[in-house]
């Protein structure tokens, strides 16, 4: 589909294409706006504020650090930690000193996070010390040489901060006991970075900015390598799909994002902070979403914009007594991504919000976001909307041909997006590029002859949890160790809250085994959304005549 007929659909003022080479590197973005910008406010937590000049200050420090280590560039870096003012800082650091940055979900297990620092070669991580325990477990097998340790309360000024951490520490106990010898505090090595000399490194469009891990069908956890120009287009896209409404934020008014979508997830990193770094604007961050309360309370506190968030949280904000606490006129921009929308959802949050919830798509592989709804539709559509600027999308046949219009086909995406490919894994990136440079998604969508598409089902048995892929293959090869299972099948079946929910059926081996001892096992092994919700014990699995287990009967009879 090479004419474009979204362009149609397009609200005015919205470009057709986007200039990627607009900067030269995320660098040059993120050092426009720490001078532009040195006055404003670049992130707010628990009451406190970072400014643009502070950031600027203390990642630079940091980047020195990082260097006088004997990181070279093109050195990897992991940041494991939520949405403290820590992290924007270190990205800013790692990607200053020419390194790249891996993104780790803090509640990985040893066994996950091991894979991700072996497979990424990460040479030092930077994490909260809430999760030191689980480095410690898996440490020794790592390439990771050097560890900085953040604590919640570092950013929040010494009486504030001290008694944050007390709190946190042995009030809530939510820092287990840990034992990391030669770790670093993160504030001695921004002192320590202050009193060295900074190289600037000589970084480019092409260089790798970060790893943003993803499952992979093969139950192996892939990095998608995303350069510094795929990040930047995003950047300059989501802008543009965007200025339609947030050109209307009164000039005296600093816009102003809503993050409580993890950091270390692509929505948030790109969507959340680097477009907040590159419009001046400035960012809330939310430690952690679940808490609704504190929510809230922080919320309360400003005026903002820009709410990009999971269908589950819209849902579990605009059903809580306290929503009504909230200023929400001041809201423009409500964008939904990482998993489907519900409907009910959308209308109650307009009911309530005045502002519509504009659906989008993307994955970790496009840096994220492919595909939304016009800003300006007060109409929930049901689709992912229309492609952005830039941004081509076919729908594909098995056999790699553009179905007719009407059918349904393979979603494959081209634009300054997409990802270099997977790292270290060239079999694996040749599986699902195309020859003309088409990303092969294994979404199944249809489009209407405006150019909206919408997603009808899934080439790939992946299961989506809040807007999280849980690869069927990894559940199963971690449930298959457990003493007593003969054989099992993971399976997606919808839920409420999540979207979808993961179910695991079981054949046994030892007639003993029960479900409590299977969750308890996967908790042990498994992240919080890859747990299964449903355990069903069975006699035997549905299989094809070869012997593969069909998991479409499972998901098609759940």
């Amino acid at each position: 589909m090479t004419d474009r007929p979204w362009l149609g659909s397009y609200p005015q003022g919205v470009p057709a294409d986007i200039d990627p080479s607009h900067y030269a590197s995320l660098v040059a973005l993120m050092e426009e706006s720490f001078e532009k910008h040195a006055s404003r406010v670049a992130y707010s937590f628990m009451g406190r504020d970072v400014t643009y000049a502070q950031a600027h200050r203390q990642s630079l420090a940091l980047a020195a650090y990082l260097q006088g280590l004997g990181l070279a560039k093109g050195d990897r870096v992991a940041l494991m930690m939520p949405n403290i003012p820590q992290y924007p800082v270190c990205v800013a650091a790692v990607l200053r000193a020419g390194l790249v940055v891996v993104n780790v979900n803090p509640l990985y297990t040893p066994r996950e996070l091991e894979h991700q620092l072996k497979d990424s070669g990460a040479k030092a991580i930077i994490l909260i010390e809430n999760f030191a325990t689980t480095l410690q477990q898996c440490l020794a097998h790592t390439p990771v040489k050097h560890v900085v340790l953040c604590a919640m309360g570092d950013e929040l000024g010494f009486l504030k901060g001290a008694l944050v951490n007390y709190v946190v520490r042995n009030v809530k106990k939510m820092v287990p006991e840990y034992h990391l010898p030669g770790a670093v505090r993160f504030k001695d090595a921004v002192r320590q970075g202050a009193r060295r000399s900074f190289k600037r490194p000589d970084i480019k469009a092409d260089d790798v900015a970060l790893l943003q891990y993803t499952g992979g069908t093969t139950g192996v956890s892939k990095g998608a390598v995303l350069l510094h120009r795929n990040v930047i287009a995003n950047v300059l896209q989501s802008e543009a799909w965007n200025s339609p409404v947030m050109s209307q934020v009164p000039a005296h008014e600093q816009p102003t994002s809503v993050c409580a979508l993890p950091l270390y997830h692509i929505f948030a990193f790109t969507v959340g902070m680097m477009l907040s770094m590159r419009t001046g604007g400035k960012l809330i961050l939310i430690p952690n979403p679940r808490d609704l309360p504190s929510v809230f309370k922080e919320l309360r506190r400003h005026t903002f914009h820009s709410f990009p968030a999971v269908n589950t949280l819209f849902n579990g904000l605009a059903n809580h007594p306290d929503f009504g606490t909230v200023n929400w006129k001041n809201l423009k921009v409500s964008v939904g991504g990482g998993m489907a929308v519900q409907g009910a959802v959308a209308k109650l949050w307009l009911d309530k919000t005045g502002c519509p919830i504009c659906e989008g798509y993307g994955l970790s592989e496009t840096s994220p976001t492919v595909s939304c709804n016009p800003v300006t539709a007060t109409e929930y559509t049901g689709t992912i909307g229309v492609p952005l600027p830039s941004t081509f999308l076919k729908l594909l046949d098995d056999d790699g041909l553009e179905v007719p219009l009407g059918q349904p086909g393979e979603i494959a995406i081209k634009g300054p997006q997409v990802m270099a490919g997977y790292w270290q894994r060239p079999d694996e990136t040749a599986k699902v590029m195309t020859p003309d440079g088409f990303f092969k998604t294994g979404d199944i969508g249809v489009v209407d002859a405006k150019g909206f598409f919408k997603i009808v089902d899934r080439k790939k048995d992946m299961i989506l949890v809040s807007g999280f892929n849980v690869y069927p293959n990894e559940v199963e090869e971690v449930v298959a160790d457990l003493d007593g299972v003969l054989e099992c099948a993971a399976v997606g079946v919808p839920d409420e809250k999540t979207g979808e929910a993961v179910k695991l059926v079981i054949v046994k081996k030892d007639p003993a085994l029960t479900d409590v001892q299977v969750k308890e096992f996967c908790r042990a092994n498994l992240t919080g959304y890859k747990q299964p919700r449903i355990i069903e014990f069975r006699t035997d699995l549905p299989k094809t005549p070869v012997g593969k287990i069909l998991r479409r009967e499972l998901r098609d009879k759940a």
